[in-house]
């Protein structure tokens, strides 16, 4: 049946059609002086050279809007502004409600590639790879439940010179002792040893250079050792996973190392389109359009002169796989903003050389820095990389005391599992519900707060609808039926509910993630003010039904919408 946005947009597309004589968005959305409005007529008053105002009443005579709007008005220089009718609004609530998908309708399935989180071997990872793993976690979510076949990218670094380093400390401490302190999470550690011998003696840092010759040339001996930094690691990060409650598991590790035996075949394709070129000794893609601060082409460098192989080669060699070998039709790549140049050229790279044609496409998923209370880069009191693992055990310890204060019967159990969804969740959501372009200020406070827009605010209002159904001995669920729309507040939070759809939708395009946060607040929000004004279980029928059917829902919405974000509604709180 479709929303009332999208409906009411395809009638007045015809009516604009037939006034203005050719196709025009109707730019329908929610306004505040009725339901719906339509900004259409101001743009194309100036192509017709007509009033705005003449160009809208034309419009609204030719569309068969009647069995929809019960009233329209022309507003101010030519805003058409729509209110439907409560009947309609009840049947298209009812049908929602019944519907698992909560009127959100299938998709043509892609393959959707999602490469996120990347943290490095042997480094723990900290609050820089915060944003990465939850973005990238919430666009694998609402890919996969849109219905498309999702392919999750762990492009871990796990490849390159360092690691001569890290095999040489690993041989001097023994592989029983290295394994042991890797085991239990101390990466840090162990890179920092290995760096500290590496820049005090000449004698490791020449152990090293031969190491890394070694390992790039194929000696299993050092690939055993090169294994075993890698897989410790691993087990590390999934544990940190585990705490963050994402989607990533061993089998998406698909490391810079994976693409190591392509690389030589990517500059051999490069060169036979004619795209190579040497620069100073080394070969080079100058992709159209990238120019450096003197005004000439930008170089993107595939092999060094001394023919070892950098991240650009990497990165294609992983595009044109994910292309030509996983079939992949949309390529999200959710890495900070600094890098966003990079990915720039490797797509334009990648469109030159024919592997990213239509209807494949890539996009550079970028985000901001975590920012500390003194707007600097978020660091611990001591000035260095805060771990991502003590981040998370501080939000579960906060949001414990605070579940505690807040509903000290609740058992310990419950109260144990309750207390890590806020706290996590809350985390997320500080993230998320921010315009991922821009950097945000990490404030335990602010993001653990029963008010405002945060996560424990969703939920709690989620919960609180949960108890409702509790308190009156009632089933959640709806069979279809219309809903009864007669005060206000029911109107307010109908219209709500069924902008989910479009929501989803817009999201899922441009993962612009806060627009979904944004929603689900304002949908909490009607709630509220639907609950302080309308009696639910003390009203008489038929409004107590619908009032339920309304509850069960918007519990619904914000349990799916939060979810879509990562983030788990607790029935009780």
């Amino acid at each position: 049946m479709g929303t009332p946005e999208q409906i009411l947009s395809d009638r007045l597309a015809h009516a604009f059609a037939a006034v203005v004589g050719e196709p025009v968005d109707p730019l329908v959305q929610r306004s505040q002086f009725a339901d719906y409005q339509s900004n259409a007529a101001l743009g194309s008053a100036k192509r017709l050279g007509r009033k705005p105002r003449d160009i809208a009443a034309a419009v609204l005579a030719a569309a068969d809007l009647d069995d929809l709007v019960e009233d329209t008005e022309i507003s101010g220089p030519g805003f058409i502004n729509m209110t439907l009718r409560p009947q309609v609004l009840g049947r298209m609530i009812g049908a929602a409600g019944a519907d698992a998908r909560l009127g959100v309708p299938p998709v043509d399935p892609e393959t959707v590639v999602v490469d996120y989180s990347a943290p490095n071997t042997a480094k723990e990872m900290h609050v820089g790879h915060l944003r990465s793993t939850i973005i990238g976690d919430a666009a694998v979510r609402i890919a996969e439940w849109l219905g498309h076949r999702v392919i999750k990218r762990n492009h871990l670094g796990d490849w390159g010179t360092p690691f001569g380093m890290l095999i040489e400390h690993l041989l001097d401490i023994g592989e029983a002792e290295a394994a042991a302190e890797l085991s239990v999470g101390d990466l840090n550690g162990f890179y920092t040893a290995a760096r500290r011998k590496f820049d005090g003696s000449d004698e490791f840092k020449e152990r090293s250079r031969r190491r890394v010759v070694l390992l790039q040339g194929g000696d299993e001996a050092t690939l055993r050792l090169w294994r075993l930094l890698v897989a410790e690691s691993k087990q590390y990060f999934m544990k940190v996973y585990e705490s963050l409650d994402v989607r990533l598991g061993e089998a998406d590790f698909v490391g810079e190392s994976a693409y190591n035996d392509e690389l030589a075949s990517v500059i051999a394709e490069l060169d036979r389109l004619g795209l190579l070129r040497s620069s100073e000794g080394a070969d080079c893609v100058f992709p159209a359009g990238f120019t450096g601060r003197d005004g000439e082409p930008l170089p993107l460098i595939v092999r060094k002169s001394d023919g070892g192989y950098g991240y650009a080669t990497t990165d294609l060699a992983a595009i044109r796989d994910r292309l030509t070998t996983l079939g992949a039709t949309r390529l999200l790549y959710v890495v900070g903003m600094p890098q966003q140049q990079h990915f720039a050229m490797v797509f334009t790279t990648a469109r030159e050389a024919g592997w990213l044609a239509p209807p494949a496409r890539a996009t550079h998923i970028g985000f901001g820095s975590v920012l500390g209370a003194d707007g600097k880069v978020l660091r611990s009191r001591a000035g260095g990389t805060i771990k991502l693992v003590d981040l998370l055990d501080e939000a579960v310890d906060r949001a414990t005391r605070a579940i505690a204060e807040k509903n000290p019967d609740l058992d310990a159990g419950p109260r144990a599992e309750v207390a890590r969804a806020v706290g996590i969740g809350a985390i997320k959501y500080a993230d998320l519900s921010t315009d991922r372009l821009r950097d945000y200020t990490f404030d335990f406070d602010r993001m653990l707060s029963f008010e405002g827009n945060t996560a424990p605010y969703l939920q709690y209002a989620h919960a609180r609808i949960r108890s409702i159904f509790r308190r009156g001995g009632v089933t959640p669920g709806h069979d279809g039926t219309p809903v009864q729309i007669a005060e206000p507040a029911e109107r307010a939070l109908a219209l709500e509910l069924l902008a989910f759809p479009d929501i989803v939708a817009a999201v899922s395009e441009s993962m612009e993630f806060h627009r979904l946060a944004n929603y689900l607040y304002g949908l909490a929000t009607a709630f509220t003010a639907f609950y302080e004004r309308c009696p639910v279980l003390k009203s008489d029928e038929p409004s107590r039904g619908s009032r339920l059917a309304l509850c069960d829902l918007t519990a619904r919405t914000l349990a799916t919408g939060l979810g879509l974000l990562g983030i788990s509604a607790p029935d009780e709180m």
